[in-house]
């Protein structure tokens, strides 16, 4: 009886799609910089904010603190005062994926940012886990 169902097992497995046995399904977005003079350009701000499914404003507030200067949301670019390279931008939005977008069980970038009373909450639609998050 074991020796059947570990045949249909494995025979199961075989005819999986390649795409469901991957377990990374999301891919932090890279930014595209820009140095344009004193000033540092992300083109393609919009568009991780969509990938993320966060707010562009609160990406941007997160980035301001972090990089610890000025700046603005202009169309659908970030505009900061000084020179950062892609590298350091890059890493910052890493944090911010970490801290802000994925679950802190399951991993899955499947969360929702809610607050209850005076404390913000990472809720996951995945698996149901909800972690308080820092205020920015």
């Amino acid at each position: 009886m074991e020796d059947n169902y570990q045949k249909l097992l494995d025979e199961a497995w075989k005819n999986l799609p390649e795409k469901v046995l991957r377990e990374e399904r999301f891919e932090i977005p890279k930014a595209d910089v820009v140095i344009a003079g004193n000033r540092t350009l992300i083109r393609n701000f919009s568009e991780i904010a969509t990938m993320l499914n966060r707010k562009p404003e609160h990406i941007m507030k997160f980035l301001l603190k972090e990089l610890a200067t000025s700046g603005e949301i202009v169309g659908n670019k970030a505009e900061f005062q000084g020179k950062f390279s892609t590298g350091i931008i890059n890493l910052k939005i890493e944090l911010y994926t970490k801290n802000y977008v994925l679950c802190h069980e399951c991993g899955k970038p499947d969360t929702t940012i809610i607050k209850e009373g005076r404390v913000y909450l990472l809720k996951c639609g995945a698996c149901g886990a909800r972690h308080p998050i820092k205020r920015i």
